[in-house]
């Protein structure tokens, strides 16, 4: 059985949604917000030297030759100044993690929560103890 209903006839007064319009920028208006959506992008620089380590060991063991090449591709400006600017992206997104840690592990002790100052302090006293093992290593030879 068919339906004899006409369409709704449009009109061009048909009344719409408010929607407010929102920048393609909106993440510039608060700090909180830049700091979440650049600590985000700091993921990236992560991967790339998680990606530039494997590639550094792959050239190490194709041979002298190969890995003397890889090191001279590093010695290039634009790619010392990359580095840079992807370590301090690096760095950035070590210390927003580790503030972060704080809130989202809970660690009791006896029943009550260790504060998050402990969790967080726990973390970078790793990182910096890391650091001066692995400064040792490099800086003994």
């Amino acid at each position: 059985m068919k339906s004899t209903s006409a369409p709704t006839p449009y009109t061009l007064n048909h009344p719409r949604w408010y929607r407010k319009r929102v920048s393609t920028y909106w993440w510039f208006q608060r700090p909180e917000y830049l700091r979440f959506v650049l600590r985000e992008v700091s993921s990236v620089f992560v991967a790339y030297f998680v990606v530039l380590t494997l590639l550094q060991v792959y050239m190490l063991s194709r041979g002298p030759l190969a890995y003397g090449n890889f090191l001279n591709l590093l010695k290039n400006p634009f790619v010392i100044a990359w580095n840079v600017i992807s370590l301090l992206f690096v760095v950035f997104h070590s210390i927003t993690w580790f503030n972060l840690a704080a809130r989202a592990t809970v660690v009791r002790v006896g029943g009550k929560r260790v504060p998050g100052v402990l969790i967080s302090g726990s973390n970078y006293a790793a990182w910096l103890v890391v650091s001066a093992v692995v400064a040792w290593f490099l800086l003994r030879g």
